[in-house]
């Protein structure tokens, strides 16, 4: 339990704002989630989950909700979106799971917020708010005071800033202003199942990479819909999220990639727009009893499919490190730092190189990736991705 009598304030009421309430709550610390939005939800379509998901929703006390939600996937794909052929293939049966003791699985994004709001609204220590937009703190070495837009003022322990991409608890903590446009646009859809060619139906995360391009799709929502997402490097100079769009502007970046990966695109409506940014790794996103969890932390580019999956390890870890110091917040949130911090660098930074070396490259480059990646054994991939999807180790710890 934490020695104050006031509880931990929580900035955002997304994936990783009530991961982190629930994280606590279940160390016996009770929060308070202040969101912006006048209701609780996400918005989007599909997110995938690796093993390390499941490790946090295991210690999150969520396992069996968030697997009955998932859709599990036979394999991960990559193809090459100019010939239409596979270029590598990583199992994700059993061998898989005997390695990084959890599956791979994909889900709704919706879904899975809507099980962390239950567990939430479930919890008697826990307290969420919504039309609660923090803009700014004080603190005195003893407590927070969180400033709402409106001028109410809340006194906690502690902040936590899970407010996302654009946090204004990281403008204070951190001040390193906009985020780092990628000049990257990714559409977003979802198809009915029945609406996909019957063999392109596969039960696998597939990802068709070409020259400054690349499509990715995959099953959600029982075998419902079909999540559809393509992304561009169109130089686009300033962010975006959630923009309409028509299906012409989407595909005039894909023009040039073969017939069978295009006309997936064809299969999409209502497509909306993101232009993808992310930010520097930062040594310290800690100020004394406030600190930073999620994007407002480390923000990434989907590359890696971890945005998520980061966040709730971060939740996990942040709250065993506040049952640990018993009451001392500071030295709390100085190890959560130092846990996370280098893990999270790491996939700020990888996900950037494999947008550029893997998904987008042409030419000598692209047939180099597909001799290269086309040569790994099944053993070799997990050797590869263990540092991810493992955790520090095998037995479903986070740190």
């Amino acid at each position: 339990m934490t020695k104050s009598s006031f509880p931990i304030l929580i900035a955002g009421g997304g994936i990783g704002g009530l991961a982190a309430a629930l994280g606590l709550a279940q160390k016996g610390i009770p929060a308070i989630v202040l969101e912006k939005s006048p209701r609780l939800g996400e918005i989007g379509a599909g997110i995938q989950l690796g093993p390390n998901a499941f490790h946090a929703f295991d210690q999150l006390g969520i396992g069996e909700e968030a697997r009955r939600t998932a859709v599990y996937v036979d394999s991960l794909r990559l193809m090459d979106a100019m010939s239409a052929e596979e270029i590598a293939r990583i199992p994700l049966g059993e061998k898989f799971r005997a390695r990084f003791g959890n599956p791979y699985a994909v889900v709704h994004r919706g879904d899975l917020h809507g099980v962390l709001l239950s567990a939430c609204e479930a919890h008697e220590l826990i307290t969420l708010r919504t039309s609660a937009e923090v803009e700014g703190y004080h603190q005195d070495g003893y407590a927070v005071e969180a400033q709402l837009v409106g001028g109410e003022r809340i006194k906690g322990a502690a902040l936590i800033g899970a407010d996302g991409l654009w946090s204004k608890i990281r403008s204070k903590v951190v001040g390193d202003g906009a985020p780092r446009v990628s000049g990257h646009t990714t559409y977003r859809s979802v198809v009915p199942v029945d609406k996909m060619p019957e063999d392109m139906r596969w039960n696998a995360p597939t990802l068709w990479a070409g020259p400054k391009c690349h499509i990715v799709h995959y099953p959600l929502s029982g075998w419902k819909l079909f999540n559809l997402v393509v992304t561009y490097h169109n130089d686009a100079p300033a962010p975006v999220a959630g923009q309409p769009v028509g299906k012409e502007e989407v595909e005039k970046g894909f023009e040039h990639i073969a017939d069978l990966p295009r006309q997936i695109i064809d299969l999409g409506t209502d497509w909306k727009l993101w232009v993808l940014c992310d930010r520097e790794p930062v040594s310290n996103w800690t100020d004394g009893r406030v600190t930073l969890l999620g994007d407002a932390a480390h923000p990434m580019l989907q590359y890696f499919a971890q945005g998520a999956c980061m966040a709730m390890e971060d939740a996990v870890c942040l709250a065993h490190e506040m049952a640990a110091a018993e009451g001392a917040i500071e030295s709390a949130f100085a190890a959560y730092q130092a846990k996370r911090s280098l893990r999270t660098a790491r996939v700020q930074l990888q996900s950037r190189a494999i947008g550029d070396h893997i998904y987008h490259p042409a030419g000598p480059h692209a047939a180099l990736r597909n001799a290269v990646l086309g040569a790994k054994s099944d053993d070799d991939w997990y050797d590869a991705i263990a540092w991810l999807y493992g955790g520090s180790g095998l037995d479903g710890t986070l740190y």
